[in-house]
């Protein structure tokens, strides 16, 4: 299975969360907020609307907390016309108790998001999925060459919200599938910059695993005073993590800095609203019965318990399609009572030669090669069916990379041809090198008697 570029799915909007108009609102108390105000100006100076576009807050908010620590002499005043435009610089006794907030945690910037506030836009977003249908499904996975067989398994999996496992001969596409699954869901979600709970602090945004659909950018009008939603949520596309080999327990639990004394969110909770997948089942560094049990719990109740460092527990949603993809036989990996919470099992076979060329000709419209059915049967023809070698999805992709990049070496254009085929075949596949009928060894030529006697 391999991408072309088509025309995204219409976006499926999720409403914002309501813009805090007063402190109240925001579910923070005045102590939170003013520790991250004396926090981000320890890095130096700057103006009341800096400072409220920092904390992502309407300015309106902040500016009662703001004068109040001006009269504790915590900050002082450099200039400036009116009190959104002042430039606020910490004071001898503000810098000492900056320390001291500091040392409580390093957090700064965008202010937190209390924990019942996201859990309540998560069920939000849960109520608003709705159903796949079967049109909507095969427009998600349009991009993709995905046998129909597979896409009718999809489909219930995923209107179910029950965790799958594909499984099959690597090669194949189930890493793709599962994004294919995050596109089928569609749409956008917010996710908070981070999460307060009892008073410690939870970052969830991630770059790396977030793809933020629209610049954080406000305008004066917003500081000052409501935004058109909360800014402490950034709109993203509903998130695909994935992990593969390198997947360990402790990844699965809340991440505490010892330094900065604040929390990482876990991966499991980054990926809420969005695509889990366990990729590699079974290869990780830890025995697949113990990644089991972590998730019998969540599996079955949708619901996930996290640990502080202080002991104290609390409940976060597990709203999250689980996928486990493996090349390993799934009855090896798990017992029959983790195989029950695994209610959808979806076989994820080679290619048949009809699809494998429909995939080459796919990507051979991504690189604008031309392309002829020819070239299809020619490789089944002569590097597959005599050593029995079996079609794989991701043959096409990578053999025509190969193509290229020696067409560029050689300063041609790119073409499919046989010959190009053949050194790709052969700087591709291992068995090629050794599989090839040894050459029959070229035998002198006799002398004959003419020749001796004219030496």
């Amino acid at each position: 299975m391999t991408t072309v570029t088509t025309a995204a799915l219409d976006d499926i909007r999720t409403t914002a969360p309501q813009a805090p108009t007063t402190l109240e609102t925001t579910g923070l108390t005045t102590d939170m907020v003013e520790q991250l105000l004396v926090k981000t100006l320890y890095g130096g100076e700057l103006t009341g609307l800096m400072l409220a576009d920092r904390l992502r807050l309407p300015f309106t908010i902040i500016e009662p907390i703001l004068e109040r620590i001006r009269n504790e002499r915590l900050i002082e005043v450099r200039g400036g016309t009116s009190t959104a435009s002042y430039r606020y610089t910490l004071t001898d006794l503000g810098r000492d108790r900056a320390q001291q907030y500091l040392a409580i945690n390093q957090y700064s910037g965008a202010a937190p998001v209390p924990l019942a506030t996201y859990v309540a836009q998560m069920r939000a977003l849960a109520a608003s999925r709705g159903y796949i249908e079967r049109e909507r499904l095969k427009k998600g996975f349009s991009h993709l060459i995905v046998p129909d067989a597979v896409l009718e398994q999809l489909g219930p999996a995923a209107n179910a919200n029950k965790a799958i496992f594909l499984y099959g001969p690597p090669g194949n596409g189930k890493t793709v599938l599962a994004e294919g699954l995050s596109r089928t869901l569609g749409g956008d979600m917010y996710m908070p910059y981070a999460i307060e709970v009892e008073g410690h602090i939870i970052t969830m945004y991630d770059p790396i695993s977030h793809e933020a659909l629209e610049a954080d950018v406000a305008d004066a009008t917003s500081i000052i005073a409501a935004a058109p939603r909360d800014r402490r949520w950034v709109r993203i596309r509903r998130p695909v993590v994935i992990v593969g080999g390198e997947l360990t327990l402790d990844m699965l639990d809340l991440t505490f800095n010892p330094l900065a004394k604040f929390y990482d969110a876990p991966l499991q909770l980054k990926a809420n609203g969005g695509i889990f997948l366990v990729d590699d089942f079974g290869r990780q560094r830890m025995r697949p019965e113990d990644l089991l049990n972590r998730w019998i719990v969540p599996l079955e109740s949708r619901v996930d318990y996290l640990t502080l460092h202080t002991g104290k527990k609390f409940q976060v949603p597990f709203d999250v399609l689980t996928v486990f993809a493996t090349n390993l036989d799934p009855a090896s990996l798990a017992d029959e009572a983790f195989l029950r919470r695994i209610p959808y099992k979806i076989a994820i076979q080679d290619p048949s030669i009809e699809d494998f060329t429909r995939i080459l000709e796919l990507n051979c419209r991504r690189r604008d090669l031309r392309f002829h059915p020819v070239m299809a049967a020619y490789l089944q023809r002569r590097h597959y069916l005599p050593i029995g070698r079996p079609l794989r999805a991701c043959h096409p992709r990578d053999l025509l990379d190969q193509v290229t990049a020696l067409c560029r070496y050689r300063g041609i254009e790119p073409v499919l041809s046989r010959e190009m085929l053949d050194l790709a075949c052969e700087a591709y596949f291992l068995d090629d090198k050794v599989s090839q009928p040894p050459t029959a060894p070229v035998r002198p030529r006799r002398k004959r008697r003419a020749d001796v006697e004219v030496r």
